[in-house]
Formats: C-alpha cells, sequence, structure tokens
C-alpha cells in the first residue's frame, strides 16, 4: 500500500522537487568505521531548505477545488511552514503560517517570501498547533498536518525511493525524527522494497518523546522539551507516525546536543555543507552504532535553514569544546612591559590572538595590577596545555574562563 502511495506522491512532486544528491563521505565513512560506507543525503540543498517541501507539495495537490478556496493553515518550527507557504503559492491559494515565537528569524522571513502570512504564537510547536486549529475552525482552512498524514508521510517517503534509486543495495537508512512523518515514509517504502534495510531513526536526547514511545510500546508525551535542534522538539509523537514507525522501524536512538554540534562543524568544514541542528542528528549517531561492519549507510540531512546568528554561536560553541579556542584570565603587574612579555609567551608558543581586553577594575589589586583577559586560536587540547605550561614557567598563573 505505501509504496503504490509513495510512487503517486513522486508522481505528482518531481516536477517541482529537486532530486538532492546522494553523497558519498570518507569523513563520515571513518568517524564511524569498521569498513561502513556513509552516503549524504543532502535534503538540505532542497528548494526551501528541507524534505518537508514534499510531502506539503503532495497534500494540498489532493485537496479539492473547494478545500483550496478555502485556504490552508499550518503549525510548524520553520520547515514544513515553508514548504506549506511554497506549495500553496504554487497552487495560488492562501497559507496562514503559525510558527513558535523562538523559531529563528531566517525561517520566519524565508517563510513570509514563499507567500505564507505568518502568526508567531507560543513556545514550542505544540502551542503553535493550538492556535492553528483555532484558525481552522474559524475560517474553514484546511489544517495541514506537519506529519501525522497519509499524504504527508507519502511525499515525505520519496525521499527513500531517491536513495534506493542511487544506491539499491543500501543496508541502512538513519533519519532524524521529530513527530516522525519523515521515517514513516522512508521505513515504509524502503522496507517494502528491502525487508532486510536497517532503518535508524535518530532524537535528540531532550526532545524523545519518540524514543520513549517506541520502547513503551504507547505513545508517551513530554513536559517539555530543552534541546537545540529545534526542528525536531516535539513533545507527542502522532499516531499515524506512531504506528508506522513500531511496524517498519528497526531502533531509535539519541543523541546529545553537543555531538550535534560537533557533527554539523565537520559537516561545514569537511563538506562545505551547511545544515540546521536538526538535520544533522543522523550523522551525530554514528559512533554510536553497534555490531555494525561493511554495510553501505545512508543519513539523511534532513534540512538547512539555520539562522546565520545561530551558526555563528555554534560555531564558537563547537571551536571551544574541541579546543580550537581558550579564553584565559591572567593578572599582570600594572608596569610598562608585561603586555610585551605576554605577547612574546604567546608568539613563542604559536597562539594568535583573537580578542584582548585589559581591565584594572577586575584585579584583585586594582591599584598595582591589571587584569588581561585573553582569546586565542589554538591547535587543539595539547596545544593548550602548552600555553598554561609556558605561562606558569614564566610566573605567570592563569584562569581559564572557557
Amino acid at each position: 500500500m505505501y509504496v503504490e502511495k509513495i510512487q503517486d506522491a513522486y508522481s505528482k512532486i518531481s516536477n517541482v522537487v529537486i532530486k538532492t544528491p546522494l553523497l558519498y563521505s570518507k569523513v563520515f565513512s571513518d568517524i564511524c568505521g569498521t569498513n561502513n560506507k556513509v552516503y549524504l543525503k543532502c535534503e538540505n540543498l532542497q528548494i526551501t531548505g528541507s524534505y518537508k517541501l514534499r510531502g506539503a507539495l503532495n497534500k494540498i495537490s489532493s485537496l479539492s477545488n473547494d478545500q483550496k478556496s478555502h485556504g490552508v493553515v499550518c503549525a510548524s518550527a520553520g520547515n514544513h511552514a515553508q514548504g506549506v507557504a511554497y506549495a500553496a503559492t504554487q497552487e495560488n491559494i492562501n497559507s496562514i503560517i503559525v510558527m513558535p515565537e523562538t523559531t529563528p528569524y531566517l525561517k520566519v522571513e524565508a517563510t513570509k517570501n514563499f507567500g505564507g502570512k505568518v502568526i508567531l504564537h507560543g513556545e514550542v510547536y505544540d502551542d503553535a498547533y493550538q492556535k492553528a486549529c483555532e484558525i481552522a475552525q474559524e475560517t474553514g482552512a484546511t489544517f495541514i498536518h506537519p506529519f501525522d498524514d497519509i499524504n504527508i508521510i507519502s511525499g515525505q517517503g520519496t525521499v527513500a525511493l531517491e536513495i534506493l534509486e542511487d544506491l539499491p543495495d543500501c543496508d541502512i537508512i538513519i533519519c532524524p525524527i521529530g513527530g516522525g512523518g519523515l521515517i514513516s515514509g522512508v521505513a515504509s517504502y524502503a522496507k517494502s522494497i528491502n525487508p532486510n534495510i536497517k532503518i535508524i531513526g535518530v532524537q535528540s536526547f531532550g526532545a524523545n518523546a519518540m524514543e520513549k514511545s517506541f520502547y513503551a510500546n504507547r505513545i508517551r508525551t513530554l513536559d517539555r522539551v530543552d534541546t537545540i535542534a529545534e526542528g525536531i522538539a516535539v513533545k507527542q509523537p502522532g499516531k499515524l507516525t506512531f504506528d508506522i514507525i513500531k511496524e517498519y522501524v528497526d531502533e531509535i536512538k539519541t543523541v546529545k546536543d553537543s555531538a550535534i554540534v560537533e557533527k554539523l562543524l565537520v559537516l561545514l568544514e569537511k563538506h562545505k555543507l551547511v545544515a540546521e541542528t536538526a538535520g544533522v542528528a543522523s550523522i551525530a549517531s554514528l559512533k554510536d552504532l553497534n555490531n555494525i561492519s561493511n554495510k553501505k549507510i545512508a543519513c539523511i540531512i534532513s534540512g538547512g535553514n539555520i539562522d546565520m546568528l545561530n551558526l555563528s554561536a555554534l560555531i564558537k560553541s563547537g571551536f571551544v569544546s574541541r579546543g580550537r579556542i581558550f579564553c584565559f584570565g591572567v593578572e599582570l603587574a600594572n608596569v610598562p612591559g608585561e603586555l610585551l612579555n605576554v605577547a612574546s609567551l604567546l608568539n613563542e608558543v604559536g597562539a594568535n590572538v583573537i580578542r584582548l581586553e585589559h581591565n584594572q577594575s577586575k584585579a584583585r589589586n586594582k591599584y598595582q595590577n591589571v587584569q588581561l583577559e585573553i582569546t586565542v586560536e589554538t591547535n587543539g587540547f595539547e596545544h593548550i596545555q602548552r600555553i598554561k605550561q609556558s605561562f606558569e614557567e614564566n610566573g605567570y598563573f592563569i584562569t581559564p574562563q572557557y
């Protein structure tokens, strides 16, 4: 049943969506280890920056003329919003998009640019969802669910159709999970084509409603979500997606935010690909694969819509966690030549100064000393240790800041 629905969806949307590339990654293959080959399905390069366009196009194309005349409404943390706005504009119908107030600016503006009328409401998706349902009742607009709808799921399943076209002997597909629409479509299609293919879902440790539900064998609702991966921050899974996932998905893993940030930076540095935090959940799980060797693994990079200010902050955080940036304080005598001595020490150990703050009021003895806060670019934790050792050997005791 699912194969036919997904193939039918592809026939409706393939003239609009991009068939996104499936790229072999030596970098992530090495990270995964044990002779596995990792491929990246780059839905971050989709027209609206994520796979969500696929489901939105399929759903809206299925509406009657009467439904289209009343317009559509949806709730979304960003990517579904853009997909619905784009798909609705393609059909010349009105769209109202309710987004959480915490949605990154980039996603809000992109949704407006695709033709959607944006209403900001609530802190998380579930708050926006309630508001969108109210609007649907008041206006007669059709509510477009982001995941718990067979037409949405079928559209998302076309990602698996493309993966298996490009890599017919794929052994494992790893997929981020929020509400479960993407993995429901991917798993139902892939398992129907090849029952031996393994489907692994990945959630953030701080937003793991589907993982809890999967292993409890009943739908579980979280009191709160706490993750940088706002695109998959869902408190309660869908009923339809849960049923499909229970039937077709083999395993669900969770990853920490720190792993997400680390892999986002690797993807950016090594592949020159920009992804959002939710989008890299799949590759963030590669180190946690158990007893898997000599397999071909497709990781879905589900989206690339990340606010540049957020990206900048994540890059800085990632550099700190990897020992590439080191900030420390050192108290100096307030006499000529001390700053030159510090500069010479940093030069000797090859530390590049990024930022320097000279503040007399922060010193313990502000009448005789000054507090110098220095941020340097480093080559890793061993380099940081050499910096500390060099300062201590020369009579300077430093206080790490970050």
